[in-house]
């Protein structure tokens, strides 16, 4: 097992990739400070059916007593709704401020899961055990819990640390091949901002990753995606400054997916959104245009979309992104990259940001990097 620090303002936990599955979970739970008492552990009827049983066997067997809580599977049902109803079903079990809440699923269920845990009882501990590979590299990670609204993505939700994340790769062996890619757009994210040794690893060995047929690579992957996330949000916990630069993509990302509602994965959408937004870098002289161009050229090699469905209102796109939950006084934070590995976060208006929406399915802008910008904080 490869066990990474996440070390914030309000603690250290840690978060532990596994080749194995969910059988090790008791273990590894046990191990981490949990040796004694109840679990609830919050899942979906398709995970559910897949690792509940084995998840709940492991935990028995290190001397828990796992209680089950079944919510709804997928982005649709990522709302108040359902985090209510979650957080009366902890209420009515009694729950107290001792008592973990265990995610075990995907991005959607840990978010709803991780919500609750941080608004029950006033917050209650939380273990996250993501089973999807955006999951592992991107939302377990960081603290970061909500739910959706009408009006945006993520738009309800608090910052609220796990104990411990514990990624089992061997889950991932029944993960449709669509998800698979969808996970991957959040590894290129990592890899684009911080990480030049992990996009070498995508540009040669992206499409046997995605295949599975490089198992070594997708724990690398994972495991570096880790430590990059670790590392930002270490320096900026609850998102003031540098940790702006993991929404690499998601301004435009998640204003496709308020229109698209449901159509479009959400590693699909970020990956439209990085093109977006480094193409429009390029047109201000921010960016090269090499790097859009590399960009095209991973994207397409692992399986992931360049053009959003032709039906998809633009101007939809732009009221959406007028509510970018990052907004501050008038202005949105982004990420700036200058070169594969290092980038930066500056303000931009919410016009600059509809001109980044304006080049989605655009072909790359000639020209170099010809300025410099204002940085916000530097990573």
């Amino acid at each position: 097992m490869n066990r990474i620090p996440i070390c914030v303002p309000s603690g250290t936990y840690p978060l532990i990739v596994s080749s194995g599955g969910v059988e090790d979970l008791g273990s590894v739970v046990a191990a981490n400070g949990f040796v004694s008492g109840r679990v609830f552990v919050v899942t979906n009827p398709i995970v559910g059916a897949l690792y509940l049983d084995t998840a709940c066997s492991s935990l028995s067997a290190a001397g828990l007593t796992p209680v089950p809580i079944e919510i709804p599977d997928g982005e649709v049902h990522k709302t108040i709704d359902t985090w209510r109803a979650l957080v009366d079903q902890l209420v009515d079990a009694r729950i107290d401020r001792s008592t973990p809440v265990l995610a075990l699923g995907g991005g959607v269920t840990g978010d709803i899961a991780g919500f609750a845990a941080a608004t029950a009882m006033r917050g209650v501990p939380l273990i996250q055990v993501p089973t999807t590979l955006l999951a592992m590299v991107d939302s377990s990670v960081g603290g970061k819990t909500g739910v959706n609204t009408p009006r945006g993505k993520n738009l309800v939700g608090a910052f609220h640390q796990p104990e411990l994340v514990f990624a089992p790769l061997g889950v991932l062996q029944t993960l449709a091949l669509e998800e698979v890619r969808a996970g991957m757009a959040e590894v290129v994210k990592h890899a684009v901002l911080g990480d030049p040794e992990l996009w070498s690893i995508l540009r040669t060995r992206g499409p046997d990753i995605v295949a599975g047929r490089d198992p070594d690579g997708l724990a690398q992957c994972v495991v570096r995606s880790g430590v990059y996330k670790a590392s930002v949000v270490a320096r900026d916990e609850r998102e003031a400054g540098v940790r702006s630069l993991l929404n690499f993509g998601h301004t435009v990302g998640h204003a496709i997916e308020a229109v698209a509602r449901g159509r479009l994965r959400h590693g699909t959408c970020v990956a439209l959104g990085m093109r977006a937004e480094l193409r429009h870098g390029v047109s201000v002289g921010r960016t090269p245009s090499w790097v859009a161009e590399e960009l095209d050229e991973v994207l397409m090699a692992l399986g992931l979309p360049l053009r959003t469905p032709s039906d998809l209102a633009r101007d939809g796109m732009v009221r959406a992104a007028a509510h970018d939950k990052k907004r501050v006084r008038g202005t949105v934070r982004v990420p700036v990259v200058s070169h594969i590995g290092t980038a930066s976060c500056i303000a931009v208006s919410l016009a600059e940001v509809a001109e980044m929406v304006a080049h989605l399915d655009t072909t790359v802008p000639p020209g170099e990097l010809v300025r410099t910008v204002d940085v916000v904080e530097n990573p």
